[in-house]
């Protein structure tokens, strides 16, 4: 998993990205586009076309650091807005690497009824 501090924002780029850029285009991106700082901290995520495919990078502290996952059946859950961004908690991202569908999770407990 990624090291990454409970106090940070996970920010998630809407739409599709070409995986064949590298640090610095991305970083360029997710300040032009995302409108947020490359080298805050906070993990910043790319996807594919055929949406299998997720680049994430971050910087921490010491260097920029690019983390590349390739999901080998299904696709990963994006949000179907073609621009914009997308915050996501450390619970959230921890569901998309795994190929989940954080956008609609399911709790297995049920609430308890007043009375």
């Amino acid at each position: 998993m990624i090291p990454v501090p409970a106090n940070t924002r996970v920010w998630l780029a809407a739409g599709v990205t070409d995986m064949r850029t590298g640090f610095p285009s991305l970083a360029a991106q997710a300040e032009a586009v995302l409108q947020q700082d490359a080298f805050a901290g906070h993990p910043f995520m790319f996807r594919g076309r055929r949406g299998d495919l997720v680049k994430v990078i971050w910087w921490d502290g010491q260097g920029a650091c690019m983390f590349t996952k390739r999901l080998e059946r299904g696709h990963l859950a994006w949000p179907s807005a073609k621009e914009g961004k997308v915050a996501l908690t450390l619970a959230q991202l921890a569901m998309l690497l795994e190929g989940i569908d954080w956008r609609t999770p399911q709790r297995t407990w049920q609430p308890l009824r007043a009375g």
